[in-house]
């Protein structure tokens, strides 16, 4: 939908997921999308960090990628892939953003 604007489908697919998730890390970025190799995952974060987009920091032995909170253009931006997203097929959108972020609470029924 948007690989015209940022140049490629891995480019497309990275901010996606950082717009569903707020942060990421190359491997789970990777695991999520068919198509998208690690390495491919970790080009285009390291593209986006030099252009200022996004700041990494270490959590142990994994790099995080989060939104710069100083980027110029980050409302901007964040604003074109949440309507994005909306306009994502039902289907693609569980496919690939339905992953649980946080633990199910102890005792909630299923």
């Amino acid at each position: 939908m948007l690989e015209g604007i940022f140049g490629n489908a891995s480019a497309e697919k990275v901010l996606l997921y950082l717009e569903q998730y707020d942060e990421g890390y190359a491997t789970a970025i990777a695991r999520a999308f068919d198509g998208l190799s690690l390495n491919m995952a970790q080009r285009q974060l390291e593209r986006f960090e030099r252009a200022g987009a996004l700041v990494s920091s270490l959590q142990g032995r994994t790099r995080l990628y989060s939104w710069n909170p100083r980027y110029p253009f980050r409302d901007e931006l964040r604003a074109l892939l949440a309507k994005a997203l909306k306009e994502l097929p039902v289907a693609e959108r569980k496919r690939y953003f339905a992953q649980r972020r946080r633990p199910r609470r102890i005792g909630k029924p299923l």
